[in-house]
């Protein structure tokens, strides 16, 4: 996002700009004065906050203006609560009945992910939300926000995101021809076990259901076996007892009723399951000047809410999965939570520095191994080097 932008109107009139300082959008507001033939511009902060919109008469003279979003996945409850309502109900109250969405959640259109930034390039897709384990799977790059074990709290994983979102934003641009607006979290990953856990060193020839290619590699490298399989097969798997663990958010474990076949939830985040918010370039630069910088306000506004509902969702699974009172739904499970002991957090961060993004690193390139050094790697003090 650009430091400065400017909504220009004609003399007389209010002029807004968005101005960034230490990282938090605010919105300026200027009103040009006639005095004497001479002209004084005047500026008066109107964004206190870290985030505000234009004001509903400004946002008036807004050309009417019509989006295509494709949003995440349509049964998970951040599309629902906050995806959805953000471009049904609060872009069009933030700029007066001015700018309107159509949201459809990609699974609801037939799409399984893997194709979603390709169909975006060709401009099938306009706006949309990207989870990053379709291109990581075979785009090193995209797997560098989520290297499991990097981050195991959600202040450290949004460290890694902010740091790294000027890479992801060039690579998109240049492969994609798309434009990056944001990255966000589902929630965190953690781990349903149907064996007593204490700790890690439980986890010693395991065979744990897995999503992303480092979590495989964390695990492994701790004793454990690794398994891939659909979300819609773990219920069974765990029944047939052809799995100890899972890996899943708390709260998707506890809406597919893994409480019923899992006994310990132990609450390490071996991932966040990224999603980046992007654009077509050439749908983006087709908008009027003011259109955009109002969706770059509210955007901004939208990740940080995503990021925020992230943590509150996992509280509430494992409150649900476990029984607590603070649980708001019915039934409650009778899992045991495990937390990680500061020994364990250690060893997660030593394999995850030491081992984790090594292997990373031989699937990228020297420039891209490079750039993680000069992000990630500077934030957390750690260098990946290619094999």
């Amino acid at each position: 996002m650009q430091t400065t932008k400017t909504i220009s109107k004609s003399i007389g009139q209010a002029l807004y700009c968005v101005l960034s300082a230490t990282g938090l959008l605010r919105l300026a507001r200027f009103s040009v004065l006639v005095l004497g033939g001479l002209r004084t511009l005047v500026c008066v902060l109107a964004g206190l906050a870290s985030w505000v919109t234009i004001t509903s008469v400004s946002a008036q003279e807004l050309p009417v203006t019509s989006l295509k979003v494709l949003g995440g996945l349509s049964t998970r409850s951040n599309y629902k609560q906050i995806e959805q309502p953000f471009w049904l109900k609060t872009l069009p109250e933030h700029s007066a009945g001015q700018i309107t969405a159509e949201i459809k959640g990609f699974d609801e259109m037939g799409l399984k992910g893997p194709e979603l930034l390709k169909l975006m390039k060709q401009g099938v897709i306009e706006f949309g939300v990207i989870p990053l384990i379709y291109p990581a799977a075979d785009t090193a790059i995209y797997e560098a926000v989520d290297l499991a074990g990097l981050a195991t709290d959600a202040k450290t994983a949004r460290q890694v995101s902010t740091s790294f979102a000027p890479i992801l934003a060039k690579h998109l641009s240049a492969t994609y021809q798309s434009k990056f607006l944001g990255v966000s979290p589902f929630a965190p990953q953690v781990l349903f076990c149907n064996v007593p856990i204490r700790g890690l060193q439980d986890l010693k020839d395991k065979t744990i259901r897995v999503i992303t290619r480092s979590q495989a590699e964390l695990l492994e490298a701790l004793g454990a076996k690794s398994i891939s399989m659909p979300f819609a097969e773990v219920m069974q798997a765990f029944q047939k007892k052809t799995i100890s663990c899972a890996v899943a958010s708390s709260m998707a474990g506890y809406t597919a009723k893994w409480y019923t076949v899992s006994t310990h939830l132990y609450a390490l985040p071996l991932g966040w399951n990224q999603e980046i918010h992007a654009v077509n370039q050439k749908v983006w630069d087709q908008l009027n000047a003011d259109v955009r910088a109002l969706l770059e306000i509210n955007l901004a506004k939208l990740t940080e809410r995503l990021w925020l509902f992230s943590e509150s969702e996992n509280q509430k699974g494992y409150d649900c999965n476990t029984g607590a009172k603070t649980c708001p739904m019915a039934p409650k499970g009778k899992m045991t939570l495990v937390k990680p002991t500061q020994a364990d957090l250690a060893t997660i961060r030593r394999l995850a520095t030491q081992n984790i993004v090594g292997k990373w690193a031989t699937r990228c390139s020297g420039v891209c191994v490079s750039e993680f050094n000069q992000t990630i790697g500077k934030s957390l003090k750690i260098t990946a080097k290619k094999g």
